[in-house]
């Protein structure tokens, strides 16, 4: 009889790898193929990269018949892994027109094959561990396949739409209120209960002052007076680096807004609207946020009280399946969205936890090599998979970043 556990760890590998092709289906092949930056990966190698996880990590290892579709496909698909081997560098992904799109889906589907065959012969509960790391991974490279198509449509004069449906609208929100919260000696990261990545753990004490936490997230209309009262143009209101870049790059904006007929637009993945006052603001950098806080004569959370006030609070907001894509209004009472709609800026820079230690071997490169020059995020967005986040999950990206639904919250010393 096939176990009971083994049975919903195969069901959960189909259903995350349906929904990556779900996510596709709007596409045409044409979309597969383009890279606009070297933070955005274009579709297809998104689709080759997370089955190249599978057949690298799991089937190559365990499954003596197991024999590689095409062994180029190791150097094509590999991302960072460098005990793996060498790869096509990050910003040159682009250049790969082959293998098409229909062959890199039959790699998948022949990868596919053979993991019903490594989870029917009774390993599933064995290889749990690295199973779901490699569904988890997969979740990670659908945000970013949305985040980096929205980027590549965006970079088309014509606009095209993806596809959402259409967000729903608010005549008016809540004023902003502040929650006030005793600070203390409090513990903080994962407890070893169930999955998380390893730059979760471990859990540990932390000194916390009485701080106050915004009660939703920062709104258009709160960032457009920012911007009003000179926000882009007051070196006062910016770190260093931040001021440097926003005039090396030009920012006077979120990255997607434009100005047409004296109205703000910004681009979404249904395609050009006008800016709705009452949705969070999205696509900033850690800089934008940073200043905007100053402005305000307050300042981001640490990653430490962000995770005191969330870990009660049941996971529910704005996710992938809600089928937004963007941002919406808040509604309700006490402490909202802090999960789902946009990813939440920390003050936190990116290291790791007191004890942490990377897992050994290659997958040990998976986040800890990357605890150097980046800012911590959390809570999710309206591109993450609800199952896929929790109030320990800690995202990290450049403070330049802004292409992922990176938005603000508010805290101050109490």
């Amino acid at each position: 009889m096939i176990d009971v556990k083994e049975a919903a760890l195969g069901q959960r590998y189909c259903a995350v790898r349906d929904f990556t092709r779900h996510l596709c289906q709007p596409l045409a092949t044409e979309d597969y193929v383009v890279q606009t930056m070297a933070d955005c990966s274009p579709t297809k190698w998104h689709l080759g990269h997370t089955t190249w996880f599978f057949e690298t990590f799991l089937l190559a290892p365990n499954l003596t018949a197991f024999a590689p579709i095409d062994t180029r496909y190791g150097y094509m698909f590999n991302s960072y892994y460098e005990a793996i081997g060498e790869r096509q560098p990050r910003p040159n992904r682009g250049f790969m027109s082959r293998p098409t799109v229909e062959e890199v889906f039959q790699y998948r589907a022949y990868v596919d094959r053979w993991m019903t065959t490594l989870l029917g012969d009774g390993q599933a509960s064995q290889l749990e561990s690295l199973l779901v790391l490699g569904i988890n991974h997969e979740q990670q490279h659908q945000e970013l396949l949305l985040t980096d198509i929205k980027h590549v449509f965006w970079c088309n004069p014509m606009r095209p739409a993806y596809g959402a449906k259409d967000v729903p609208r608010a005549a008016a929100i809540r004023p902003l209120r502040w929650l006030e919260y005793e600070g203390g000696v409090l513990s903080i990261g994962h407890d070893g209960q169930g999955f998380a990545f390893d730059n979760e753990g471990p859990r540990h004490q932390q000194l916390l002052q009485p701080f106050r936490l915004a009660s939703r997230l920062v709104t258009n209309r709160e960032f457009l007076e920012f911007m009003e009262d000179g926000g882009y143009q007051r070196p006062e209101l910016w770190l260093s680096a931040g001021w440097t870049t926003i005039q090396e790059q030009g920012w006077s904006a979120p990255l997607y807004w434009e100005k047409f007929g004296g109205k703000w637009w910004n681009m979404t993945l249904a395609g050009p609207r006008e800016v709705d006052e009452n949705e969070p603001v999205c696509h900033v950098s850690y800089f934008e946020a940073d200043a905007y806080a100053h402005w305000r004569g307050t300042r981001l959370p640490t990653e430490a009280e962000w995770e005191v006030a969330a870990e009660a609070l049941p996971v529910e907001g704005n996710f992938v399946e809600n089928g937004y894509l963007h941002p919406c209004p808040a509604s309700g009472d006490g402490l909202t969205q802090m999960y789902g709609d946009v990813w939440e800026w920390t003050r936190s820079s990116y290291s790791p936890y007191p004890g942490f230690r990377p897992a050994e071997g290659a997958v040990g490169e998976y986040n800890g090599k990357f605890m150097c020059n980046q800012y911590v995020l959390r809570g999710g967005s309206c591109a993450t998979a609800r199952r896929h986040i929790r109030s320990t999950y800690r995202n990290f990206f450049a403070p330049e970043a802004r292409w992922q639904f990176t938005g603000i919250r508010l805290a101050a010393d109490a």
